[in-house]
């Protein structure tokens, strides 16, 4: 049996190294860092503003067989190919045939317009009658003719035009308007439509009860308002870069309001560790400068730490293999560096400014970190619930499984996919145009499928043969209202139909229709024959994209939950604390999972939110909030964990150590994380319904990881592991890395295998 032995020391004193030395520095020369701040602040604004790039959701999959099929599209049928977009037309009191002029006038001018291959006309031609429409109704013409939409195909996806390109689409339809015609732009053109996107309203919430919470914590005024303005000064730099970036680069629309949502919460929390640590070695004698050094070499040695997890984990989105969502990561990382180099730098600065005055302006009583109560006086609140906690670790350690376990039962029916524009408010467009194509063709109309079957390589003598298998293995195919005739290309070398499904694009049999014609009807629509088929179009690429996303999402799980225990394992040297970390973070995200499901897709409350019906979860937001929320956690991990290893180095007393951190913490961790979640849940009134989802999901993993898993779960496996929570096998201790969660001088205490 091996044996081991326990090593602590006295507890560390502040390391006189870089981080210190910064500290001290920046809180010295405070004139020079403001100035250097405010200088690149207002650089980078002009900079972005002459520089910086526009923001866009374009993006492709190459190497997928929707992407494969629409380079079919353009190379043999142009005027059919590239990107569609409907508008749409609906006239209550009379049929549209009675503005037949103005419809041929609105769509030549389409036809004249930028990036416009081709416009199509809902109407039979002139002096013609009206075709009957077909069984069921699909389109362009609606059985009582007052409804109808016009197809228009780009060459370029329609939502990354500029804004302006509006102006002429709004002048082609003009005459159909003024002859008393609803017009309504619908899919990717609709987008384009929606008004700009503003989340100052939500970071003004944010800030607002960042403010109360902090004057309630802590009593201080300026120590309140401090971390609001350093966090918003680091999130506006790195705004600024992130528009640099995308001159570059092509991110994501929800790119900025990410960046702004991660950017704004960590920056007030790492903000807040520091004005707290340095607040208390005020109340401790220490001098300003001094104390604004050793602030950044002990809880400033964590926000590096801490950040540095954060952008490892955000770092994990690009094993997904899609540029899309690995710029996504991107974006928000951005803001964590400005975050962390405002923290080291800025706020010693503005902290070296302040000096003693810091607590001047007063709510309250103004407090620091709470202090263990002396020897033989009445133990904090904090303390005498740790001690209930080690008395009954199991009851609170069934207690915290169990409701994390409620919480995540949502995620076994987890539904992704694509939001359609059906969920949007009724104050955009393209909402007003999904709910017209609904009612008049089916919900199918609004995400209908392209078949494509490449035959160039078939003998034209087999060709007729060939078309007619296909007809016949088109025909009754389970979840398709109506699948189209085939038709060939000018050139005779394609075969293309249109598939529209029972239910909305969003909805999973349209997913499954998909999924069946791609694996099953259309190899078994061209056995025998050397022919190539696809299915394409917008709705096809959203389901490609989602197979993408759901094949790749555990591998992203392991690696982010990997690199994450290699970091835990490394500072505290401890393997069950690193393997504690990664299966309570795991556990804590699933349960966020949970409330996002119950919330959008079940729709307990998502209409409060302003969402229009049930809607499925979008692909990439569990991969998003995953990486995001084990980041986040893993700052108040590491703040705990560090406050604990601190106790243990000093009294060798594991379960005593609990009690000492919980009660020198709670009172910051608590404050941080209200902060952080009033700064995610206030992105829930976006109307971009997944700004609402990283919102309200990033909100409630911050919530279930600072209550249930700092105050339930955390304690109980700590106090049930004692010893054996810092124990590692001595030849993986030798290979690890050092590193130091808190700055302390001396290599932290470890139980080694002999």
């Amino acid at each position: 049996m091996p044996s081991s032995q326990t090593r602590t020391g006295p507890e560390a004193a502040p390391r006189r190294g870089a981080l210190r030395r910064t500290g001290e520095w920046c809180a010295r020369h405070f004139v020079t860092v403001l100035v250097l701040w405010v200088a690149a602040l207002a650089g980078l604004q002009v900079l972005q503003h002459a520089y910086g790039g526009d923001y866009s959701d374009d993006f492709s999959l190459p190497g997928t067989q929707s992407q494969d099929g629409l380079d079919v599209l353009k190379a043999h049928a142009p005027q059919a190919g590239g990107y569609s977009a409907q508008v749409v037309l609906h006239d209550p009191d009379k049929p549209l045939t009675s503005v037949s002029d103005q419809v041929a006038t609105t769509v030549s001018d389409l036809q004249k317009l930028p990036d416009v291959l081709s416009a199509q006309s809902p109407l039979p031609s002139s002096g013609s009658a009206p075709p009957p429409p077909p069984d069921p109704n699909t389109g362009p013409l609606s059985t009582d003719q007052k409804t109808a939409y016009i197809t228009v195909r780009f060459s370029v996806q329609p939502s990354t035009l500029d804004a302006s390109y509006l102006d002429g689409v709004d002048d082609a339809v003009q005459p159909l308007r003024s002859a008393g015609v609803t017009v309504e732009y619908g899919g990717s053109l609709g987008e384009l439509a929606r008004p700009e996107p503003s989340d100052r309203t939500s970071e003004a919430i944010g800030f607002g009860v960042a403010i109360v919470v902090l004057l309630i914590g802590f009593g201080s005024l300026l120590a309140a308002v401090l971390p609001l303005v350093t966090a918003l000064i680091c999130a506006l730099c790195g705004l600024a870069l992130l528009g640099l970036f995308a001159a570059a680069a092509t991110f994501a629309t929800v790119s900025p309001t990410l960046a702004t949502m991660i950017g704004i919460g960590v920056g007030i929390d790492y903000a807040l560790f520091l004005v707290t640590r340095h607040r208390q070695n005020l109340v401790d004698g220490q001098d300003p400068v001094t104390a604004a050094g050793n602030a950044a070499a002990t809880s400033g040695h964590a926000v590096l730490l801490s950040g540095c997890t954060v952008i490892i984990a955000l770092s994990g989105l690009w094993v997904s293999g899609i540029g899309f969502i690995g710029k996504l990561g991107l974006a928000a990382a951005v803001t964590v560096v400005t975050a962390v180099a405002g923290a080291l730098t800025l706020v010693p600065a503005v902290l070296g400014l302040i000096g003693r005055r810091i607590d001047r302006v007063r709510v309250r009583k103004p407090v620091a970190e709470t202090v263990p109560a002396p020897e033989g006086a009445e133990p904090g609140g904090w303390h005498r619930y740790a001690q209930r906690v080690e008395r009954r670790p199991w009851w609170f350690l069934a207690g915290g499984v169990v409701l994390l376990a409620v919480l995540s039962f949502p995620v076994f029916f987890i539904q992704l996919g694509h939001i359609g524009d059906g969920a949007d408010p009724k104050s955009f467009t393209d909402r007003r145009a999904y709910d017209l194509m609904s009612s008049a063709f089916g919900p199918g109309s609004n995400g209908p499928l392209t078949v494509v079957i490449d035959q160039s390589k078939v003998s034209s003598g087999d060709r007729s043969a060939l078309a007619d298998q296909a007809q016949k293995a088109l025909t009754g195919v389970s979840d398709a209202e109506v699948i189209t005739p085939l038709t060939a290309t000018s050139d005779g070398d394609v075969l293309t139909a249109t598939a529209y499904s029972v239910a909305a694009p969003q909805d999973e049999r349209t997913t499954s229709l998909t999924n069946r014609l791609t694996d099953d009807v259309l190899p078994r629509a061209v056995s025998g024959y050397d022919a190539d088929t696809y299915v394409t179009g917008t709705t096809a690429a959203q389901v490609d994209f989602l197979d993408i996303v759901s094949s790749r999402l555990p591998l992203i799980i392991a690696v982010v939950v990997g690199l994450a225990f290699l970091v835990i394992l490394a500072v505290f040297r401890g393997l069950l604390v690193a393997v504690k970390a990664a299966v309570l973070n795991v556990l804590s995200i699933a349960a966020s999972y949970g409330v996002v499901v119950a919330v959008f897709q079940w729709g307990w409350g998502g209409p409060a939110l302003g969402v229009s019906g049930d809607v499925p979860i979008e692909s990439y937001v569990p991969m998003m909030m995953f990486a995001i929320v084990f980041g986040l956690s893993m700052d108040y991990e590491i703040f705990l964990l560090s406050r604990i290893h601190e106790a243990w180095v000093r009294t060798g007393d594991p379960r005593a150590s609990v009690a000492h951190a919980l009660e020198i913490t709670a009172r910051v961790i608590t404050c941080a994380a209200l902060i952080m979640v009033s700064v995610f849940a206030a992105f829930v009134i976006s109307d971009n319904i997944v700004v609402k989802m990283l919102g309200l999901g990033l909100a409630a993993s911050v919530l279930i990881d600072a209550t249930v898993v700092r105050l339930l779960l955390v304690p109980a496996v700590m106090t049930l592991l004692g010893r054996a929570a810092w124990w590692i096998p001595g030849p993986l201790d030798r290979i690890l890395p050092h590193l130091d969660a808190e700055g302390s001088a001396e290599p932290p205490a470890r139980t080694v295998q002999k």
